[in-house]
């Protein structure tokens, strides 16, 4: 059963085709279990970024924010000025609290690969308004991103694009 017709009481196994898939903001991000599947309690999106990708600095302050890193290895940035710093590698989870300004890098030579999860949802919500559906289950061709435009749509879903990441 595909994962994205479910109701929140039904148990469901989601793969790697069978759940919508956007290139967001440079990366390849599929919804595998969504807020419409958990009564808004809680989203899951796995998160495919090149490596060297920055996500731009910023905060949420509707939801908290755990990265799972499956493979390759990120430096978090987070706090007012960006200067703290945390690592994280293959089967290390990081906790992002709402309220939090934080962004990542991709620092391995490798892509990476986590498992984002938001509580309550609406992150996922926020990834197919400001992505576009995936052509092919691949990390898109690289591109300048419509900083003003995802800020916009950022805004509708209380998050605060903050600026670029923190060297």
């Amino acid at each position: 059963m595909s994962s994205n017709t479910a109701s929140a009481s039904t148990p469901t196994v989601t793969n790697e085709t069978d759940c919508p898939a956007h290139w967001f903001v440079g990366t390849l991000t599929r919804i595998k279990v969504s807020g419409d599947q958990t009564s808004g309690e809680y989203s899951i999106v796995d998160h495919l970024a090149p490596s060297g990708w920055e996500s731009p600095y910023h905060v949420h302050h509707a939801e908290d924010e755990l990265f799972h890193i499956g493979e390759g290895e990120i430096e978090v940035c987070y706090g007012t000025d960006g200067t703290s710093r945390l690592h994280a590698g293959p089967q290390d989870t990081v906790m992002l609290p709402r309220d939090v300004p934080h962004g990542f890098r991709v620092v391995s030579d490798e892509p990476c690969r986590m498992l984002i999860h938001t509580t309550p949802a609406g992150f996922d919500e926020f990834v197919a308004a400001a992505g576009q559906p995936a052509e092919r289950l691949v990390i898109p061709e690289p591109a300048e991103p419509n900083v003003e435009g995802l800020s916009a749509v950022a805004e509708e879903y209380d998050i605060g694009i903050l600026g670029p990441l923190p060297e």
